[in-house]
């Protein structure tokens, strides 16, 4: 069987692969804590499922338009007008099975071949990837953990050539937790604005769970200038434990929504009439169960930063926000006679610990493992337990 060029371009998915390495090894009957997933481990809202059953009751079972229902659009233009003061308009949002077909329609539209597009380093395992099935070459803006991946403007704009198109950013960000403030993001739009060919997508899909003392900035908050030339990428899925409700949505410009509506009407349609209704429920719903959820993933994030840095050779630094810490190993691994690498050392954690994680190098970043802290206490207790009996010894 020969297969198409593209689809050797890109891999599956680190964090899917080593989380299903680890439920094989939980299904034959070892004791494995995961914490690869990037998922809530808290239920869906009460309120956000009676919604779902009331649309199926009323018979809400069937083909939507393709971009979305009148009323989730609706709710999502007020949630970014009242959330981010961002105004727009219907023909300029869409809404897609997950914020993550939401990014890859967007990349499909805008990127041809040779196109480069800037990422910030670390980043989320797809976009690369997401970025190489389009056509386009992914350019990496390097960061360093000393400086908490601050990005440096200089680097930034010694990327930046006549084929540069897009320049991504999320924030806060999978899987360092790193929160772009305010000031940044303006150094940011002081460059992209003086260089007009290029587009801009800000992934927001961890907006609210976040503890940085500023509230929430995304590049337009702090350039309005730019927003002909942004898209905004968010959904449902994190903050509100939707993860398999599949609803993410963007919005931009018209002609470019437009594009994307052509291509998701020749693949997935719309997405599902139930998950929308849903959705609409809870952008529109104050939702009581929110801050008690960011409490519990601050609780659990200062737990698991502080156990990391008694293990030597570990420096895990707090983060700004989302459910995940991603400490440097890069110490641990240079006094190690057994590891030389960090997948090396994720499977030596999955081996002896009966832990899994996810290597940093699969975000970009080498030297480090993506912990996700979407577990309950009890569970990230003895996983924190595990993993320094196993890495001292």
């Amino acid at each position: 069987m020969k297969f198409s060029e593209r689809i050797n371009l890109i891999q599956p998915s680190s964090t899917m692969a080593l989380t299903s390495k680890a439920n094989e090894l939980k299904q034959k009957g070892e004791d494995i804590i995961v914490l690869t997933v990037g998922e809530p481990d808290f239920d869906t809202p009460n309120y956000i499922k009676e919604s779902a059953k009331e649309a199926i009751n009323a018979g809400l079972t069937k083909y939507t338009a393709v971009d979305g229902t009148i009323e989730l659009k609706k709710s999502i233009i007020n949630k970014l007008k009242s959330e981010n003061n961002l105004e727009y308009t219907f023909d300029e949002i869409i809404v897609s099975a997950g914020c993550k077909q939401s990014i890859f329609n967007f990349l499909q539209v805008v990127i041809d071949d040779g196109d480069e597009v800037i990422i910030p380093q670390p980043y989320w395992v797809s976009y690369a990837d997401m970025v190489k099935y389009s056509g386009g070459v992914p350019v990496m803006l390097e960061t360093d953990y000393e400086t908490n991946f601050d990005i440096d403007i200089t680097k930034l704009e010694n990327l930046i050539n006549e084929k540069t198109k897009l320049f991504m950013i999320n924030s806060p960000n999978n899987p360092s937790g790193k929160y772009y403030d305010s000031e940044i993001l303006k150094k940011i739009s002081s460059v992209l604005i003086k260089n007009e060919n290029i587009l801009i997508s800000s992934d927001d899909i961890y907006e609210h769970i976040q503890w940085h003392q500023e509230k929430f900035h995304n590049i337009l908050n702090v350039c309005p200038e730019l927003k002909q030339r942004t898209v905004i990428l968010n959904g449902v899925s994190k903050a509100y434990s939707m993860t398999g409700w599949r609803i993410g949505y963007a919005a931009a410009n018209k002609e470019i929504i437009k594009k994307m509506k052509t291509l998701q009407s020749q693949s997935t349609s719309c997405a599902s009439s139930i998950s929308q209704a849903a959705a609409s429920t809870a952008l529109n719903t104050v939702c009581n169960e929110l801050p008690a959820m960011n409490k519990e993933y601050k609780e659990r994030h200062d737990f698991v930063v502080s156990e990391l840095n008694k293990i030597d050779g570990v420096d895990c630094k707090p983060t700004d926000g989302t459910f995940y810490v991603f400490p440097s190993f890069k110490n641990y691994i240079k006094k190690s006679n057994e590891i030389s690498n960090d997948t090396e050392l994720a499977l030596y954690i999955l081996e002896k610990a009966k832990v899994a994680v996810v290597p940093g190098s699969a975000f970009g970043i080498d030297n480090h493992i993506r912990i996700s802290i979407a577990i309950d206490m009890d569970s990230l207790k003895e996983a924190m337990h595990r993993l320094n009996k196993s890495l001292s010894s």
